[in-house]
């Protein structure tokens, strides 16, 4: 097989390719949910094809297949030469790459128990044993449990004579509560909304979950938010649970510091930056205290990988050191143009794909304080969970969340269940008004198996480490 990836790589030098690569995949994906007691889906899912990538007259061509043998390959790589030439012919600026270390290496996800090899009949009776719980609450009308696993092989050849095999696995599952009383509905969810909690490890990863464990809290919670008050419109101390402050990472830092999006080639679709180069090293992102850092090595994370789809290995870069903005996410394309090298974020979601620049793990780093004590030193404020809507603009710097679920804080304890909490900001005056970050006891990495970026769209698997953390004078609750 590698013979024939690297016929196809040589063919396409022939053809006056200055540059090619190719990428090969075997994907397989399984999910299971149920609801109500009764499983709803299962599904399983096995696709393998390649994409190759050239330069030729100073830009990029890319076709791609699920074919795949010697003839079909050598007929993708003309293809995507024919493709380039074309590009060229309206090209404003010649495509040039970083220099990047060339690797032969294999790198496979650290894992305990292999999820495919768990019987089917196991995962199931988790799933509704969970749901049953859920249910046995008065009031929860609708309960739902689901888990879902994704194991890729990948081989990636280069012109350069990089050759690297990977296999990563992925794993996750959650659980959802919705409670009805007439006109009435609140939800909650654990480990996090959006279908759970994700990471690259094994079926080890599910079992430390204990959703069965978590349902009736879960349960309680989703029917005492019926009754309970609405979130008040205030400007108040925030304090923002890990889940929720990963979305925000997420959202308004993650996002932006995408140099593609920067240099406004994703401007159509996905936006463009508040964080723009004359920024960089300059930018007073937070406050002294905030520290946010793209991670590839990070274990267990969802954006955790050897290499990525150029062939850069995996790191650590800083994107904001001691409050201040100081590193992209970055790839070889455009990592030069700032006199860099690229720190590896490269990924396509698909053999179908042409890599985009994409989040990691985008994290924040802890800080000093234990959960109960930031608490006790809060006099008034309101501390919030679990996503349940977001907004940012196209450049992410005014935002507005919604949560599911919150509390006040009264005399620095925890008072008053409050539903339907949002808050609003504007990205750097509300990362300079943070004050408190919670240590590394409270510290957890997030999966979001849902990133979407690109025309045509691609979803990618990232994640962000945070611990709850205070944020002073925000606007809290819905404007009247």
């Amino acid at each position: 097989m590698k013979d024939w990836l690297r016929g196809a790589i040589e063919h396409a030098g022939k053809l006056d390719a200055s540059y090619a690569d190719i990428r090969l995949l075997n994907m397989v994906t399984e999910n299971i949910d149920v609801k109500n007691g009764t499983v709803e889906v299962i599904t399983s899912r096995e696709m393998m094809g390649f994409g190759i990538r050239v330069i030729v007259n100073g830009s990029w061509g890319f076709a791609s297949s699920s074919l795949v043998n010697e003839k079909e390959l050598r007929r993708v790589a003309e293809l995507a030469v024919q493709i380039a030439k074309a590009s060229a012919t309206l090209k404003t600026e010649d495509v040039v790459l970083a220099d990047t270390e060339i690797f032969q290496d294999r790198y496979e996800t650290p894992i305990k128990k292999d999820p495919f090899a768990i019987p089917l009949k196991s995962k199931i009776a988790l799933l509704l044993e969970a749901d049953k719980v859920l249910r046995a609450k008065k009031g929860v009308k609708i309960s739902e449990a689901g888990m879902k696993f994704y194991r890729t092989e990948k081989t990636f050849i280069s012109s350069e004579g990089a050759d690297i095999d990977q296999v990563i696995y992925e794993s996750g599952a959650g659980i959802t509560a919705t409670a009805i009383d007439g006109d009435k509905m609140q939800v909650r969810s654990f480990p996090n909304s959006f279908r759970g909690n994700y990471g690259t490890a094994g079926y080890e990863y599910i079992e430390n979950l204990n959703l069965v464990g978590q349902a009736p809290r879960v349960a309680d919670e989703a029917v005492a938010l019926l009754t309970a008050k609405e979130c008040p419109s205030i400007t108040t101390s925030l304090i923002i649970g890990g889940s929720q402050l990963a979305l925000q990472v997420h959202e308004s830092c993650g996002h932006p510091v995408e140099l593609d999006r920067v240099f406004g080639m994703e401007a159509s679709y996905a936006g463009t930056s508040f964080m723009t180069p004359e920024k960089l090293n300059k930018l007073q992102y937070g406050s002294k205290i905030v520290n946010i850092y793209a991670d590839a090595t990070t274990p267990g994370g969802l954006g955790t990988f050897g290499f990525d789809d150029e062939g850069v290995k995996a790191q650590r870069t800083p994107i904001i050191k001691d409050g201040l903005f100081v590193g992209y996410l970055t790839s070889r394309e455009t990592a030069i143009k700032l006199g860099q090298k690229s720190n590896g974020a490269m990924r396509g979601d698909g053999w179908w794909s042409i890599p985009l620049i994409r989040m990691v793990n985008v994290n924040l780093e802890p800080g000093d304080w234990e959960f109960d004590d930031l608490v006790k030193d809060t006099q008034d404020g309101i501390y919030v969970e679990t996503n349940k809507s977001w907004s940012i603009d196209d450049k992410r710097l005014n935002f507005h969340f919604g949560c599911e679920i919150g509390w006040e804080i009264k005399n620095g304890k925890i008072g008053d269940m409050v539903k339907n909490p949002a808050y609003t900001g504007i990205t750097p005056e509300f990362w300079n008004s943070c004050d408190a970050i919670c240590n590394k006891n409270h510290w957890v990495v997030w999966g979001t198996p849902n990133c979407g970026k690109g025309q045509p769209g691609q979803t990618a698997h990232v994640a962000h480490g945070t611990a709850p953390s205070r944020f002073r004078n925000v606007k809290v609750g819905v404007s009247k």
